[in-house]
């Protein structure tokens, strides 16, 4: 096992007296004077609105640093055009912070029909162009130019995801590493709480930024062939996990010396030597001396994954990198990695070691504002609408799937808040949030039932290197106990003055069905009309590729759903999800699911089709047509994928099928799959042979299954995500009780 990290909030404070929490931190020179402060010790930039609230990256750094007695200052979203915004508040004594936002910047601006949204959830009055493409890179230039001398970090998720040489959706192709093309001096990855907090009490303390190489969570550039010490060893990527043959590493264990001038020749070949070889006993070692060594050489070890010249040329590298990247996620075994830009090397340390739950209970314990900084007067936020009346429980996910971004931000390890300090923040929401009026809106987080779940064994954890814990099925080891969820939830829906406890996060359904019991406290008391949840396909090709669940999972949970809303007498709704276009999706694939939805009568009001984000193991299949979850070979497995914009609208209209916009294009697309026995206008159709005249085509568009916004508005809940598919199940109320008495 590691050795226990050094704790948050055990570092003497940098500013013993005059640092005290700010009722929000300094936007402008004017709030600095207010507080006394000539300068900053530290400048966050963020392409975010500045909200005071710990679900916002710049907020929870900023008081962290704030609590570690530095002074913070906040610039949100400057004007990239010049570095003259980034002078707003001096020149920092240490550094500049910059993150893109709570965001990848390219999914923030573009859909993935790769269109300029309409709308910034992020930005006050929902402005669409209020940060740059790319904004990290542009913010770290800007930041250099404004104060050449000063210190450049770069984080948050835009970092994560582009820490190594990366497909980029939206360009169409590979790109470098975000560190050469910021010049940032250092990257910070992940959660990085850890790794910020001492970077910034070393560099106060007189160290300079680009001589600090030893943080967890951290990646720089180095020349090449850079090593931190003496005794580190690089291993080729290649040989780490391409099968065949593999040359025989040395044995750690062997304590034979063998004098290798007892082979040399002493006066030319041929000659034999009178030197006689050294031999020592071998030592014979326990099993804990022997995983010691192990980890000890482990942790000396660098893997060498192929150049950003190798991946951008040849997909196959480009999947066999991507494979590597995600098996040294694991904080408890992974190795640093190195890869080649050109002459230098991106080097990157281990995964940062998650917090303890004291130290997740004193970040969220933070004196944060709570609201949005008072410059944005009266401006609708859309993202603090949605989060304003909600709790983070807990951070993390091991679900492990391919299309999303958590595991490379945030990791699999479940790191959860205690349960005083959950109901702490209810008690402030309903104390200090305006417009509260009793309802929390979420009590959830990445995923809503993980909340203090893990490894049954915490050696076992540190040595796994399974990409998921829940797939192909959940894991022996992995605990599913709920019940401290119930707890929680039941601790804090009887607060005074809180009349509703609602879980809006995603849900994992396959491991909600291992608690009947935890299915029947979220349905009954937990479930305001709507519940997420993310079945994604129906089929098992794309759903392999995923690294999801079947169906049959779905049908067990539907079942206790409908059960207990019954048994409530309540009428609730499900909302899956279903992805479109997704790597391993064939045409076929979609018509079955499009049979599937009319089989059961859902009619889809919207749906999310595949997006490519930066290193996600989906994107890899994407660009590459191989399956990074198994070892990468040019033999391997091919993934079909769906890049042509016309298949990709194909994909998305096999979801509504019942919309005469989308007819045309699939009996185009049914004669040509030989399935014209599916063009009817019975109901064992799918499509009709002809379209309706415009005025029954709109009226049977309103005949739809209710959509997020109606069935949001109905039952008094913010919007699922958007994109989201929409599926209507009915639940049928209790009788009414005798005496007329309404349910």
């Amino acid at each position: 096992m590691h050795t226990p990290p050094k704790n948050l909030f055990s570092y003497p404070r940098h500013r013993a007296d005059d640092v005290r929490p700010a009722p929000f931190l300094p936007m402008s020179r004017a709030e600095m004077d207010k507080l006394g402060w000539d300068s900053c010790d530290v400048i966050l930039v963020t392409g975010d609105a500045y909200i005071d609230h710990p679900s916002f990256g710049m907020a929870l750094i900023g008081r962290l640093l704030e609590k570690q007695g530095f002074r913070v200052g906040i610039i949100s979203q400057p004007d990239w055009h010049s570095a003259e915004p980034f002078r707003a508040l001096g020149k920092p004594n240490l550094y500049f912070g910059i993150t893109a936002g709570n965001m990848d910047s390219m999914i923030n601006r573009y859909t993935s029909d790769r269109k300029i949204r309409s709308e910034d959830a992020y930005t006050a009055g929902g402005e669409p162009d209020k940060r740059p493409d790319r904004a990290l890179t542009v913010y770290a230039q800007r930041a250099r130019e404004a104060y050449p001398d000063v210190g450049i970090v770069i984080g948050s998720i835009e970092a994560s995801l582009r820490r190594i040489a990366h497909y980029d959706y939206w360009s169409d192709k590979v790109r470098r590493s975000v560190l050469p093309d910021s010049k940032a001096d250092i990257l910070l990855f992940g959660n990085a709480e850890r790794a910020l907090v001492e970077l910034t009490h070393r560099v106060a303390a007189g160290e300079s930024i680009k001589t600090i190489r030893d943080l967890r969570g951290t990646g720089f550039m180095v020349p090449a062939g850079w090593k931190p010490a003496p005794g580190w060893t690089e291993a080729n990527s290649t040989r780490v996990d391409t099968p065949g043959r593999v040359d025989p590493h040395p044995d750690p264990y062997e304590m034979k010396e063998k004098n290798t001038e007892s082979c040399a020749t002493g006066a030319g070949a041929g000659e034999a030597s009178d030197a006689k070889p050294v031999e020592k006993p071998v030592l014979i070692l326990s099993r804990e001396e022997r995983q010691a060594a192990l980890k000890e050489q482990r942790s000396k070890t660098a893997v060498r994954l192929p150049s950003y010249e190798q991946v951008k040329d040849d997909p196959v590298m480009y999947a066999h990198a991507s494979r590597v990247f995600h098996l040294e996620s694991n904080p408890g075994n992974a190795r640093a990695m190195v890869q080649a830009h050109g002459e230098r090397d991106v080097w990157l340390n281990p995964p940062p070691l998650p917090l303890a739950m004291d130290e997740m209970d004193g970040v969220f314990d933070l004196p944060y504002a709570r609201a949005p900084h008072p410059s944005y007067g009266k401006a609708r936020i859309p993202a603090w609408e949605m989060i304003r009346f909600s709790v983070n429980i807990m951070r993390g996910c091991f679900g492990g799937c391919t299309f999303c971004s958590i595991t490379e931000h945030e990791g699999r390890i479940i790191q959860s808040r205690s349960e005083p300090s959950i109901l702490r923040e209810i008690e402030l929401i309903r104390d200090k949030t305006k417009g509260f009026t009793g309802t929390i809106s979420d009590l959830g987080g990445p995923t809503a039932n993980m909340y203090r779940l893990s490894c049954k064994d915490k050696s076992i954890e540190e040595s796994c290197r399974r990409l998921s814990c829940v797939y192909p099925s959940i894991c022996v080891n992995l605990n599913t106990d709920h019940s401290k969820l119930i707890q929680l939830y039941r601790k804090a829906r009887a607060i005074p003055g809180i009349k509703k406890i609602l879980v809006s996060s995603g849900l994992r359904y396959d491991l909600a069905v291992r608690s009947p019991e935890y299915v029947k406290e979220l349905v009954t008391h937990h479930v305001g009309g709507l519940l997420k949840i993310a079945p994604e396909h129906s089929e098992e090709g794309p759903l392999s590729k995923m690294m999801k669940p079947g169906m049959g999972a779905y049908d067990e949970f539907k079942k206790l759903f409908e059960k207990y809303s019954r048994e409530a007498g309540k009428e609730q709704y499900l909302i899956p999800y279903f992805i479109a276009a997704h790597p391993g999706t064939t045409d076929e694939d979609m018509l079955n699911l499009a049979l599937w939805l009319k089989q059961n009568d859902f009619r889809l009001d919207q749906v999310q089709t595949f997006l490519p984000t930066p290193m996600a193991l989906a994107t890899a299949m994407y660009h590459s047509r191989r399956n990074p979850l198994h070892k990468v070979t040019e033999e391997s497995e091919v993934v079909e994928t769906v890049r042509a914009g016309k298949i990709r609208r194909l994909h998305k209209a096999f979801l509504r099928y019942h919309d005469p916009d989308n007819w045309d294009i699939l009996r185009e697309a049914l004669v040509r799959m030989g399935r014209t026995d599916l063009i009817g206008n019975s109901d064992r159709h799918l499509v009709p042979r002809f379209n309706p005249p415009p005025g029954k085509a709109a009226m049977q568009r309103r005949r739809e299954t209710p959509g997020p916004d109606k069935l949001a508005r109905k039952f008094g809940q913010n919007k699922p995500r958007p994109g989201a598919a929409v599926v209507r199940t009915p639940v049928r109320p209790k009788p009414a009780r005798k005496g007329g008495q309404d349910r």
